[in-house]
Order: structure tokens, then C-alpha cells, then sequence
């Protein structure tokens, strides 16, 4: 019998945030009920389902229906993109309440993760396509629904995402959020420079580093969000390593964010991200933690429960 892969024991606890096996317009590695039975069968604590087209706290309620027994807490949220209703309150309450009673709602309320001007400029889209999409003012009040958006994750106390927006507006973001009461703040880091890692950290925020970024998906052009493919720019290793440096250990998150067929099943490419991040240099406490008790504690997850015939 074989030995279990190395770093297969930092999985023990952990919560993968960033889960993409909902269904797509592109092919996906596996569905939700596949990632659960895999993370259980790692002994992991949660998974956190993201969907680009629509509210996923249903299928999470419906996979926790399904699956609860297996000990992996299944939560989801809302990515506030055009398709599943865009940067809307009205959407948002929806999220916040949707599922199968008391508890099953959105854990997240995410701002765009393709439809902001950041993104489309990069990925070269015509002048009203990046007129029409999220962006954040340099100054004066955040525009409608933004402040009713935010007053919603303070009173539901769910984590606002940031998005992929560009660094100037993630800090302005989480700076308005603390302001009106917003615990939970989460910043996708793969790219920001550490001046603004440090100041949404001193905003309360966490920064997120995903496998994806450092992963041979971001070397071909991908369908996300519409017919049209294009490539992300990939994070090298030694930037991730020296920006997770930058920012104290108790508020990195690490994350797969697999589920395109492209990459492993998020398992697996939650373990690998890990493995490669520790022979990179960063300490095995700091890994734990990042995977594990920060990510329990920011999305409310319980203390893992035995899993049962995974």
C-alpha cells in the first residue's frame, strides 16, 4: 500500500474557500457532491462554493442536505456578477436569506470578479465594455447600492469580498466597510502590491492567495464569464511568498481555487499549492494557520466533525 502524498496531513481541518465545481459554462473538473466527498475523505472542515453565474448558497444548502453527515461544512455566497443579478442590495438580501431555513444563507457577499474595469482593461475589452463595468471612485461618496451592500454584511456579519478590482479601490473598499461596521473582509491578493495588502490588513481585512495564480491554467485564454477566453496573468512563486510575508500570518487565507478542468480536483490542488508554497520558504505553522484556523474562523465554520463512510 502506498504512502498518502506528502503534505496531505496540513488538509486535516481545513476550510477551501474557493471552490468553483458549480455548474459553468466551461468544463468543470467535478460537481460539488465529488468535491465534498473528496474534501471529507481528506478530513477537511469546509469548502466554499463560487459561482460566477449564479447565488450558490442553494447548492451548498442542497449539498449539506445531501452530504452534512460527511462532517464538511458546505457554505456559499453570492459573486455580484451581471448574470446573477449584478452589484445589487436586492440581490444581496436575497443571498443572505436563500437556502433551506435558518443558517443556509450566503456566508459571503462578493463584489465582481471579471465585470470590474480593473479586469476588462486588462484583458483588452472594447471601450464600452469597460465603461459598463465595476469600478470604484477616487473620492466622494461610493455610489449606490455600495453602502447598503455594506451595511448588509454588518448586519448579517458575512464576509464582504473585495473582488478583483484594482489596488486603489480594494483599499478605499475595505476602509468604508470598517468604517460602517463590516467584521469580515477579504481581499484576492494574487496581484496587489504589499502597500495595499498592509493597509486593507490595518482595515481589519484578510488577503487570499489561490493556487490558480501560480497554476499552468493561467497560461492559456479560459471562458469565465462569457464566450470569449482570455488568460490571467500568472503570480510567480517567490512575489506570492514575499507578499504573504507581508502581511501577518493570522490574516492570510490560502485556497485552491480549482474546479476548471484544466487543474485538479480542489484536493489536490489545495495539497500541491501547499507543498509548493512550503519549499518556497514559507513556515509550516504559517501554512496551518492560513489553511485552517484563519478560514475557520472568517467564513464561521464549526469544528470538523468525524466524517462518516466518505
Amino acid at each position: 500500500m502506498r504512502p498518502p502524498p506528502p503534505g496531505l496531513d496540513l488538509l486535516a481541518g481545513a476550510v477551501d474557500g474557493h471552490v468553483h465545481a458549480c455548474p459553468h459554462i466551461n468544463g468543470r473538473r467535478l460537481d460539488v457532491f465529488e468535491a465534498v466527498r473528496e474534501a471529507a475523505a481528506a478530513g477537511m472542515a469546509g469548502l466554499g462554493l463560487m459561482d460566477n453565474f449564479a447565488n450558490s448558497s442553494g447548492i451548498a444548502a442542497l449539498a449539506m442536505r445531501e452530504l452534512g453527515h460527511l462532517g464538511v461544512e458546505v457554505f456559499g455566497g453570492l459573486i455580484m456578477e451581471p448574470p446573477a443579478g449584478g452589484v445589487s442590495a436586492e440581490a444581496a438580501r436575497i443571498a443572505l436569506a436563500y437556502g433551506y431555513g435558518a443558517g443556509t444563507g450566503a456566508r459571503f457577499l462578493s463584489l465582481p470578479t471579471h465585470h470590474t474595469r480593473h479586469v476588462a482593461r486588462q484583458e483588452h475589452r472594447s471601450p464600452l465594455h469597460v465603461e459598463a463595468c465595476f469600478a470604484v471612485p477616487e473620492s466622494g461618496p461610493l455610489p449606490d447600492p455600495l453602502p447598503e451592500i455594506l451595511d448588509l454584511c454588518a448586519a448579517h456579519d458575512v464576509v464582504f469580498n473585495l473582488g478583483h478590482v484594482a489596488d486603489a479601490e480594494a483599499v478605499r473598499l475595505a476602509e468604508e466597510a470598517k468604517a460602517r461596521g463590516v467584521a469580515r473582509i477579504l481581499f484576492p491578493t494574487n496581484h496587489a502590491a504589499p502597500e495595499a495588502v498592509a493597509a486593507v490588513v490595518a482595515a481589519g481585512g484578510h488577503v487570499e492567495f489561490s493556487f490558480f495564480f501560480v497554476s499552468h491554467a493561467t497560461a492559456v485564454g479560459l471562458t469565465h464569464v462569457d464566450s470569449e477566453k482570455h488568460t490571467i496573468a500568472a503570480s510567480g512563486v517567490g512575489d506570492m511568498v514575499a507578499r504573504i510575508a507581508a502581511a501577518p500570518p493570522e490574516r492570510v487565507i490560502l485556497s485552491s481555487d480549482c474546479g476548471v478542468c484544466l487543474l485538479p480536483p480542489p484536493v489536490e490542488g489545495l495539497r500541491c499549492f501547499l507543498m509548493l508554497l512550503e519549499a518556497a520558504g514559507v513556515p509550516r505553522q504559517v501554512l496551518t494557520q492560513a489553511v485552517r484556523d484563519n478560514p475557520r474562523r472568517l467564513f464561521r465554520i464549526s469544528a470538523p466533525s468525524p466524517a462518516q463512510n466518505p
